[in-house]
């Protein structure tokens, strides 16, 4: 069972809540900054505070207007509010994405502070520790399943369209299952035709001896694997 004892409306479950807030909020900023990527310390508390005092507001609210507000309206406003700031981690450069997992560590840093607002510390922490084995483990998950996985996403720079057609050709030529292809047209001269594809290998093929068959063939510029 969680414990209902930081729930009461006294200074020192403020205090003590607002607090937490600031701890929790500083290990997932610290553990975001020590990787060198977006929403660090200063972010994470300042958004893990700030929810949490939304939560006090609407506890405030409560006492003093009894069942006549809904107290859940405001962090319904947080949730989806927090969207936004989360979106200017995520950069868009050539073919990559970067910065999704910075904006859901700020998203769910506001969970965890709205979760610490309203006295429920138990579960803030608990997901906390959840979150910090989850980042930490899965990459290393993550590289043992991808390196034994057929498929690849191959980011492609071609000279014409002439050389689209010979990438797509030897795809088909080695039996490779095509799940998606891409096509970006140069927007400028000087710019070559960008290809992103996805397709499934067949056993008897290397990764990297694929990736310099396709880097072999008339018109390839850069092939790179993302």
């Amino acid at each position: 069972m969680f414990t209902t004892r930081f729930s009461g409306w006294t200074w020192q479950n403020i205090f003590i809540r607002l607090v937490i807030s600031l701890v929790l909020g500083i290990v997932i900023g610290i553990d975001r900054g020590a990787k060198r990527r977006g929403g660090g310390a200063r972010t994470t508390i300042t958004v893990c505070l700030g929810a949490a005092l939304v939560m006090l507001l609407e506890q405030y609210l409560e006492e003093i207007y009894p069942k006549r507000l809904d107290i859940s309206r405001i962090a319904a406003q947080v949730i989806s509010g927090v969207g936004f700031l989360g979106a200017g981690s995520i950069l868009v450069s050539g073919h990559q994405i970067k910065g999704l997992t910075s904006a859901a560590s700020i998203w769910t840093c506001a969970c965890i502070g709205l979760a610490v607002g309203i006295g429920f510390v138990d579960g803030a922490v608990l997901l906390t520790a959840v979150w910090l084995v989850g980042v930490h483990m899965v990459p290393y998950i993550e590289d043992k399943v991808y390196r034994y996985s057929r498929y690849m996403t191959l980011y492609i720079e071609v000279e014409d369209g002439k050389a689209i057609t010979n990438v797509s050709r030897q795809l088909k030529e080695n039996k490779c299952l095509i799940d998606s292809f891409y096509v970006d047209k140069p927007k400028a001269k000087g710019q070559h035709f960008q290809i992103v594809a996805t397709f499934r290998l067949p056993g008897k093929i290397g990764r990297d001896e694929y990736l310099q068959t396709l880097q072999c063939l008339k018109g390839v510029v850069h092939v790179d694997e993302i």
